[in-house]
């Protein structure tokens, strides 16, 4: 059979139903006319690819016009109980979500989408829980769509305390008219945030992000991630570490972003359910940073507490899902074992509920859009972006897709690249290299005259071309 009968039969199928998408997150986070979140925005794009967006929980399926995409939103769903009631029955084809985790019992025919990188959420049994081997569904997530915001948040964890000048006292003494800065800015010595080491556990997406600014703070890089990232981490200028107690060895702050990792199906654990333990931990300066914006689990929380303790840790900032249950008041989540450090050592902790990247409006937005566009994508054509563990045999993947700037150089962004940009990058290039190796030929005399005559040509064509390859996704890992 052509591809093209294949396309007119699914065109064939598609007209012959009506598709119901759960949507059981929020889409937008800023506030409307109505004082309540805005999804117009994805409304819009639903709109705009020709399906319908229905706030509120699907009926009589019967009755949805055939031949579209109909999305449900209902972003208040939250408990287990809810979930399992609304789509333990397979009413709904698809569901797209951010925060809220799926129970194994609901279940979804066709696919999933996560807004964000990590699948731990997804627990659907249909595409087979976070990894998305097992099932018959297809889970995809949207990679890189909040990996800025988030290494932002990490950023803004890290200069809460580093510099540790303190800022509050300072403040209220100016304000009060109770400062000298002639005679008291000699009580109050800091150091600077350039030449402290941070220690990066994974070099994914955020990681990557996380490595790029820490480094325009002008701070010592060092990474750990799975070998065949050495080259690249290298060549980004960053010090690869073979494990993550090398990379935290004489580290003044620790960044973990490796993600859960593979789940175990005998023990429901995940291969990196307490990385950061006692040895991680006992390696880095004495009063470093913990950031863990990634997983709760990945850290040994009562390891924690033993460095806090010991004062090795002087400051932690997590950001773990918790939940609570609306009728008994019941707290569960992987933020839950954080709470016990809170009476002994509150003041040196800093928990956020999972928000460091979840609050930012435009990249949940962005995010939505893309997964809406995947579902899209697998009713439609089915093909299948960003898949996550197995791609059943009915569906084509096309790979994964990141926004610019963000993640590895494909052959893609090699193939985007215009007449105009290519020309140009040639002729940077060309330029560049006439002055190379005339001062590779030339002696210390005549060094000095082609640097008095062309430096300043030279060191404008380089931040050009800096700049271009930087615009066109063309530094990084290559993929």
């Amino acid at each position: 059979m052509t591809a093209n009968t294949n396309a007119q039969n699914t065109e064939s199928t598609e007209q012959q139903r009506a598709y119901a998408v759960l949507i059981c997150d929020l889409v937008g986070l800023r506030f409307g006319p109505d004082g309540k979140p805005d999804a117009s925005e994805v409304q819009a794009h639903i709109e705009t690819r020709g399906g319908r967006f229905h706030a509120g929980a699907l009926g009589d399926k019967a009755s949805l016009e055939h031949g579209l995409v109909h999305f449900f939103y209902q972003p208040d769903l939250s408990t287990r109980e809810e979930l399992i009631e609304a789509a333990g029955d397979g009413r709904y084809d698809a569901v797209i979500a951010a925060a809220t985790f799926l129970p194994a019992e609901t279940v979804f025919p066709l696919a999933g989408v996560r807004i964000g990188a990590g699948t731990g959420n997804m627990g659907s049994r249909s595409w087979g829980g976070g990894s998305g081997e097992g099932g018959t569904a297809v889970l995809m997530n949207t990679p890189g769509i909040n990996s800025r915001a988030t290494a932002q948040m990490v950023m803004k964890a890290i200069l809460k305390v580093l510099p540790d000048i303190d800022v509050d006292t300072l403040h209220d003494r100016v304000a009060g008219s109770m400062f000298d800065t002639g005679r008291d800015l000699r009580d109050f010595p800091t150091e600077k945030l350039e030449g402290k080491t941070i220690a990066i556990i994974g070099y994914g997406n955020i990681g990557r992000e996380v490595a790029k600014l820490a480094r325009a703070f002008g701070m010592h890089v060092v990474v750990h991630a799975r070998p065949r990232h050495r080259e690249w981490i290298e060549a980004e200028g960053f010090v690869y570490a073979p494990s993550p107690a090398d990379a935290a060895q004489g580290a003044d702050v620790l960044s973990v972003h490796v993600g859960l990792g593979k789940q175990d199906a005998q023990t429901g654990g995940y291969a990196n359910a307490g990385l950061v333990g006692a040895e991680v931990l006992s390696r880095l300066n004495k009063g470093a940073v913990l950031v863990n914006y990634d997983r709760g689990e990945l850290v040994d929380v009562a390891a924690l507490g033993d460095a806090l303790d010991a004062g090795r840790v002087r400051h932690a900032a997590i950001d773990a899902d918790l939940f609570r249950d609306a009728s008994t008041g019941s707290l569960s989540g992987p933020m839950l074992p954080y709470l016990a450090l809170v009476e002994k050592h509150g003041g040196k902790l800093e928990l956020l509920p999972h928000a460091a990247a979840d609050t930012d409006h435009p990249s949940r937005v962005a995010g939505a859009k893309q997964a809406v566009d995947q579902i899209f994508d697998v009713i439609r054509r089915r093909s299948v972006t960003n898949a996550k563990g197995t791609v059943p045999p009915e569906y084509v993947s096309l790979g994964a897709t990141t926004p610019s700037g963000v993640g590895p150089v494909t052959a893609g962004n090699l193939l985007k690249l215009s007449v105009q940009e290519c020309s140009e990058l040639g002729d940077l290039c060309d330029l560049q290299a006439r002055f190379w190796k005339a001062m590779a030929s030339a002696d210390p005399e005549q060094r000095r005259d082609i640097v008095a005559e062309q430096g300043a040509e030279l060191v404008r064509l380089i931040n050009r071309f800096c700049l271009v390859a930087e615009k066109s996704n063309l530094t990084g890992p290559y993929q």
